[in-house]
């Protein structure tokens, strides 16, 4: 795959033994099943798409209202709502597949290791699946998810049962509500995972002062958005620092200039998930964005930029 762009910038990064044509991944439950977007974003033109959050079963997931916009983000509980792996295999995977030099990735959730063990045998049997992300860090459901990642023997019991039944490669998706995320990096490495994805959401939570009700119907909801990157940023610079496998940086994303602050950090590639929300087509405009970026500073790859911060 060759991707250098109409300025000869060659945006492809790898991990994993997944070569993307440029860094840009659209976040999971921020994109649908990819398909909803068909019609207003190449989805082609992205590095990957995480697929919508995927149990074994069909959820439906938290009652509204599940959104608030913050002032410089937003709060969601919508609870990991999905139609079930098997339903996703049967009715979105076969039109996915068609997208030419589309990259997909699925996340993944359960509620007790067993769940999240019979989710990746059912998706095993999907052909066109890139890599599995392995979601242990959703704030918004009363089991599951979070409680997986912020226990290290419970990430530790999860990642090596996920690992000995997936068939592709495992990535974990961190949560940044730990008291050291580095040490939740490292953990997850030691039991096989392939390539780490951080961050997932801040638990937050919104009053309506008139009505003295929570904004979301949750309580707690997960904070996303520009509020959170500086903090995004600095979990990625500790993860990568801390683990010899890939790492994926997320939190906060809508420029250009914001991506390429995570590979400075360490991240190989990036997720974008909440600008999605206020511009459909802002994955696919940071990628032209990109291609710009690189031609202005004279940067030829730009997976050279991994890890390149200078302190001096």
């Amino acid at each position: 795959m060759n991707e250098t762009g109409r300025s000869g910038r060659d945006l492809r990064v790898s991990f994993c033994g997944i070569e993307l044509k440029n860094p840009v991944i659209a976040a999971s439950g921020t994109f649908g099943y990819g398909v909803e977007f068909e019609d207003v974003v190449h989805l082609a033109k992205l590095g990957a798409f995480v697929v919508k959050g995927l149990s074994k079963e069909p959820m439906i997931g938290n009652p509204p209202p599940r959104l608030w916009e913050t002032a410089a983000g937003m709060l969601n509980a919508i609870g990991l709502q999905n139609i079930g792996a098997a339903a996703f295999l049967e009715e979105k995977l076969p039109s996915l597949r068609q997208i030419k030099d589309a990259v997909i990735l699925a996340n993944i959730f359960g509620y007790t290791r067993e769940d999240y063990e019979a989710t990746i045998q059912i998706l095993n049997e999907g052909a066109g699946i890139a890599a599995y992300e392995l979601n242990v860090s959703c704030p918004n459901t009363e089991h599951g998810g979070l409680q997986f990642g912020t226990d290290p023997r419970s990430l530790d019991e999860l990642v090596t049962t996920a690992k000995r039944v997936a068939q592709r490669p495992l990535i974990v998706k961190l949560s940044p509500n730990v008291t050291s995320i580095a040490q939740m990096a490292y953990v997850a490495q030691e039991a096989g995972a392939d390539a780490l994805s951080l961050v997932n959401t801040f638990v937050a939570m919104a009053i309506d002062p008139e009505t003295r009700k929570p904004r979301i119907a949750n309580v707690t909801a997960g904070l996303s958005g520009p509020a959170i990157k500086p903090i995004a940023v600095r979990m990625v610079y500790d993860v990568a620092h801390a683990v010899k496998i890939p790492v994926i940086g997320m939190g906060g994303i809508s420029t250009a200039a914001d991506v390429i602050e995570f590979l400075l950090a360490g991240a190989t590639a990036v997720q974008i998930g909440t600008a999605s929300y206020w511009d459909p087509c802002a994955t696919e405009k940071i990628v032209d964005e990109l291609q710009t970026w690189c031609a202005d500073h004279h940067v030829a790859r730009i997976a050279e930029l991994t890890g390149g911060l200078m302190l001096e």
